[in-house]
C-alpha cells in the first residue's frame, strides 16, 4: 500500500468515527485525488477551521471553482456545518474530508465522475 492510500484510509477513519459517516471510498479516493500534492504537505492537507481566509479559500476554490455552485450565504453555512459535524475543537481537520462532506451536502459527487 502506498503513501496515498494509508492517507486515504485515515480519512475514511477520520468519517467514520469523527464525522459518524461510513465513506463512500471510491469517491473518498477521486476527492483525495482531486487535492493533489497539497494532501503531503503538514499545512495544505488540513483546514484551520479557525481562520476565516481559510474558510474562504475553501469556499472560493473548492465549492465555487470546483463544484461549480454559485456563492451565496448557503455555502458558509455548509461550510459552518462541516466543521460542526467533525468536531470544532478536532485540530486537525484534513481536507479531503471537508472535500468529501460538502461534495456529500451539495450532492455533487458526479463531479469526480
Amino acid at each position: 500500500m502506498g503513501r496515498r492510500d494509508d492517507l486515504i484510509e485515515r480519512y475514511a477513519d477520520d468519517l467514520r468515527n469523527k464525522c459518524g459517516v461510513e465513506p463512500d471510498m471510491e469517491l473518498l479516493r477521486k476527492v483525495t485525488i482531486a487535492c493533489g500534492p497539497s494532501i503531503y504537505d503538514a499545512d495544505a492537507s488540513t483546514v484551520a477551521a479557525t481562520q476565516q481566509h481559510e474558510l474562504d479559500t475553501v469556499r472560493r476554490n473548492f465549492l465555487v471553482k470546483k463544484l461549480g455552485l454559485s456563492d451565496s450565504q448557503e455555502l458558509h453555512d455548509a461550510i459552518d456545518a462541516v466543521i460542526e459535524q467533525y468536531g470544532r475543537s478536532e485540530r486537525n481537520k484534513y481536507r479531503p474530508v471537508v472535500y468529501y462532506l460538502l461534495a456529500r451536502h451539495f450532492g455533487k459527487e458526479s463531479v469526480f465522475g
